[in-house]
């Protein structure tokens, strides 16, 4: 099992901006492809943007413009810059590996859009 621990979320008005973070365990963190997702209230989670060992990227078409994953190995962890936030992306955001495991889930991070 790997852990995840995510942080940076936190309630923001329209247009604003948040940098999410997600700090991994173990030991072959680098050789791993990651992804962010997010799930709304009554909504299925979702696919918000990958990652690969080699740092190409790929973006859900909602967030595409506004939002820059990243990572830093040496730290073990991944980032999410969100920009532009609109309420649409409201939803508590988890980081795993891409495709995910199950048994990695973390406990997430809120980001709310509201004025």
């Amino acid at each position: 099992q790997v852990q995840f621990v995510e942080s940076g979320g936190g309630l923001v008005q329209p247009g604003g901006s948040l940098r999410l973070s997600c700090a991994a365990s173990g030991s072959f963190f680098s050789i791993y492809a990651m992804g962010w997702y997010r799930q709304a209230p009554g909504k299925q989670r979702e696919l918000v943007a990958t990652i690969t060992s080699g740092g190409s990227t790929n973006y859900a078409d909602s967030v595409k413009g506004r939002f820059t994953i990243s990572r830093d190995n040496a730290k073990k962890t991944v980032y999410l810059q969100m920009n532009s936030l609109k309420p649409e992306d409201t939803a508590v955001y988890y980081c795993n590996k891409s495709p995910p495991r199950h048994d990695d889930w973390g406990q997430g991070t809120q980001v709310t859009v509201s004025s």
